[in-house]
């Protein structure tokens, strides 16, 4: 079976401002992250190709991965940055950038950005059409509990737009009954609509034990929700290494995955990625 990374990150400090959130009291995150390194985790844990994702909001860090994917077999799609608030240069962007490379999404720091209702904007409104037209979907990273409402009243304004829910919005894991039913009410009705998918990573959240025990519940919310035809699997490397690294962090996840069946498995491993993603190649070799 083949096995997707779908979410991983690199980055280098040659450039302090490259990457505005990461600093020194990030401790083992404040340091290069190579493409060598990377793919050293993944051999580990027996995966075959991943999606490297954007940390910054800018066309560097995009031309960086897609500069990586051109010499890293192992890349299979790039999660790239465009300027959505910009309906006018995006189109330009995005043919630049599918030319470069194999361009399978885009995302924005919206939990970063200051503004309010920043995808609901005109102008982003007007870009998120055009992504929906070249058939490019929309990541949303850590939606709870600020814009997990927003991503979906956007759904439902733009059905021909695939999006995909980074890390199940962040469920609240530590934070009472309240929050979590808040949560898993609107990340339920996001999962009710196909064009939705979420991602399986980044569960390690502050306050709240990394185990099965306690990743269950927001598990069972997501299968509920979602089914495992639109879930898939993410190791968050490096972020993971806060966690513990790259294969404890995936130890917890496939204790979860492994309850499914064969076919199940599947669509978390590889099948979901690869029907979201259309712009995802085959690995070479």
């Amino acid at each position: 079976m083949e096995r997707i990374d779908a979410h991983l990150h690199l980055w280098s400090l040659d450039d302090p401002a490259a990457y505005p959130w990461l600093g020194p009291e990030l401790g083992p995150l404040y340091a290069d992250h190579t493409p060598q390194m990377a793919e050293s985790e993944l051999r580990a844990g027996a995966i075959d190709g991943a999606i490297l994702v954007q940390a910054a909001d800018t066309l560097a860090d995009t031309r960086f991965m897609l500069d990586v994917a051109r010499d890293h077999d192992w890349v299979l799609g790039v999660v790239g940055w465009v300027d959505l608030c910009s309906p006018k240069t995006l189109e330009a962007q995005l043919d630049t950038w599918l030319q470069a490379g194999p361009l399978c999404g885009v995302r924005h720091l919206i939990h970063d950005d200051p503004r309010e209702g920043f995808l609901e904007q005109a102008e982003v409104a007007a870009s998120l059409a055009l992504l929906a037209k070249h058939d490019i979907p929309l990541e949303i990273p850590d939606a709870f509990p600020r814009h997990l409402g927003q991503a979906l009243r956007v759904a439902g304004e733009h059905p021909e737009l695939r999006l995909v829910i980074d890390h199940l919005a962040k469920p609240p894991l530590a934070s009472g009954d309240a929050a979590f039913h808040a949560w898993r009410e609107t990340f339920t009705a996001l999962g009710r609509l196909p064009q939705v998918f979420t991602k399986l990573s980044g569960l390690h959240i502050p306050g709240a034990a990394y185990d099965r025990r306690t990743l269950r519940p927001a598990f069972d919310v997501a299968l509920e929700a979602f089914g495992p035809q639109k879930m898939m699997y993410g190791g968050d490397w490096p972020v993971s290494k806060l966690g513990g690294g790259y294969l404890p962090t995936q130890e917890v996840l496939v204790s979860l995955v492994e309850t499914l069946s064969d076919d199940e498995q599947g669509s978390l491993w590889n099948g979901t990625a690869r029907r979201v993603y259309p712009h995802l190649r085959t690995k070479i070799g």
